[in-house]
């Protein structure tokens, strides 16, 4: 009698698996009958939910289909590294702001968090974030090099003051602490506008894969000029022309000339549900997404149900944050017969997303794969399962 009332209250249960990695399995059982585990020092998902990163050899993408809201949780953050993630250690952290300025400075951890600090919901984005060539890829698959959160710290013009700019200074140079010592050229209006040196995400101290103990933040410009571990800021009065802004973030837009220095991203959207590998039912269905632009709020976000020809404007879900994620639904009674469902965004400087086609022709026949942000489409099938409608980028 006590076995079977032990395994009949028993909800949660440790395994060692054959890799030596200890995991939750679940049991069925009355959770009114038997007392659950006591309070711990440490949070956890419940073992039904295990949301994952999937990672490569540079990058982990956030599950962008399993998301609820607006905000990423620590853990599910996008991750992109040129070099690995180093261990820093918090007490010897030291970040050097040098070149045009009358007071060069180094600012300790304490330093930085002694003064007035700013927190704000912003999305990042990896200007790389776009992948096609299979029905069956997830949203996440696609482009979830996107995440957000709340980041917390000190706003960058409060120390460029402290430091006391020259007035010719234009540009700064931005360094982080990883291996290989990734540097970015950043206009120097950018510094006086909108950008933090972030110490804080989501209510703690970054994730060492965000940048622990501080990072740069520059709200909706491309994600590798918010440069990581940063331990060096150079003002001078021009770019400095680094490897990562010439080798590889510096790309052809046909007639022989090259986009460099392209520092916001465009106006996106992408439907979250239903999409790979979910199914639905014939009948209504709410059609679900994310959408954000690196020049401020979303406008307006409309939904096409048959292939593009018809369009409909969606629901916005507040709050609509500039430089941020934005959910959005449309209520859609789906009567059974296949077809392709879309969405496009429109950010209030009123520029529209695009089609690949409409960007590829723009950039006169190049997509070299940087800032890529197409409309893209779910294709729906008799049974209702749904797949992923890939087009010829490259």
């Amino acid at each position: 009698m006590k076995r079977r009332t032990l395994l009949a209250g028993a909800a949660l249960a440790l395994i060692k698996t054959a890799a030596g990695q200890v995991v939750q399995t679940l049991a069925p059982g009355d959770p009114t009958k038997t007392p659950g585990p006591p309070p711990s020092t440490l949070g956890t998902r419940s073992g039904f939910e295990q949301p994952r990163l999937i990672a490569s050899d540079t990058s982990s993408r956030t599950p962008l289909q399993s998301l609820m809201g607006i905000i990423t949780p620590s853990d599910l953050h996008f991750q992109r590294h040129h070099g690995g993630v180093p261990t820093i250690d918090p007490f010897k952290y030291e970040l050097l702001i040098h070149g045009m300025v009358e007071r060069p400075t180094v600012f300790t951890l304490r330093d930085l968090r002694r003064f007035p600090s700013v927190s704000r919901i912003c999305f990042l984005e990896c200007s790389g974030n776009f992948r096609s060539g299979k029905p069956n890829m997830t949203a996440q698959e696609i482009c979830g090099l996107t995440s957000q959160a709340e980041w917390t710290g000190v706003l960058l013009s409060t120390l460029l003051r402290e430091v006391g700019v020259h007035p010719s200074a234009t540009w700064f140079l931005a360094e982080g602490s990883d291996a290989a010592v990734m540097t970015r050229s950043i206009p120097l209006h950018k510094g006086w506008d909108d950008a933090m040196i972030a110490y804080g995400q989501n209510g703690e101290a970054l994730r060492p894969e965000q940048g622990y103990p501080a990072r740069l933040l520059l709200p909706g410009w491309e994600g590798n000029t918010n440069v990581k571990w940063i331990r060096r800021i150079e003002v001078s009065d021009g770019p400095f022309m680094t490897r990562e802004e010439t080798a590889k973030y510096t790309y052809a837009i046909g007639g022989g000339k090259f986009r460099q220095f392209s520092f916001e991203m465009d106006a996106r959207s992408i439907i979250t549900f239903p999409s790979y590998p979910q199914q639905i039912d014939k009948g209504w269905v709410e059609i679900q997404g994310l959408a954000w632009s690196g020049r401020g709020r979303i406008g307006r976000v409309e939904v096409s149900t048959d292939a593009g020809r018809q369009w409909a404007p969606a629901q916005l879900h507040g709050p609509v944050l500039p430089k941020a994620h934005t959910r959005f639904s449309y209520l859609w009674q789906w009567d059974g017969r296949p077809t392709e469902i879309m969405c496009r965004a429109t950010d209030e400087t009123g520029y529209r997303q695009p089609t690949l086609s409409g960007l590829a022709a723009a950039r006169g026949g190049h997509t070299d794969g940087y800032h890529l942000n197409p409309i893209t489409a779910w294709e729906i099938r008799r049974d209702g399962q749904v797949f992923f409608k890939p087009e010829k980028w490259k």
